[in-house]
């Protein structure tokens, strides 16, 4: 958000720039570990960006999830999480 035109303008001269600002890529810093749970219960999937606030997809298998009763989405800084509740055989 900070590319752009910039300007030093002495009211009778003026100089100009340009900025361009090349965003390095989300890494993960903590990837998602394998979990197993009985059926009925909870599980949380974690992992650590690299970037604050970054925009992530969270899919099972090619399917994209969605916030809903089953699936509960999160992102809080450079953490994003997934719950997914009442854990049933086909959710593996």
């Amino acid at each position: 958000e900070d590319t752009g035109e910039y300007s030093c303008d002495t009211g009778d001269q003026e100089s100009k720039a340009s900025l361009n600002v090349k965003a390095l890529p989300v890494l993960f810093k903590k990837e998602l570990k394998d979990k197993e749970v009985e059926e009925g219960a909870a599980v949380k999937f974690q992992c650590e960006l690299t970037k604050d606030n970054a925009t992530v997809e969270w899919r099972k298998g090619t399917m994209e999830l969605f916030p809903c009763a089953k699936y509960e989405i999160k992102l809080s800084g450079r953490t994003a999480e997934l719950v997914i509740h009442n854990v049933e055989p086909e959710d593996a």
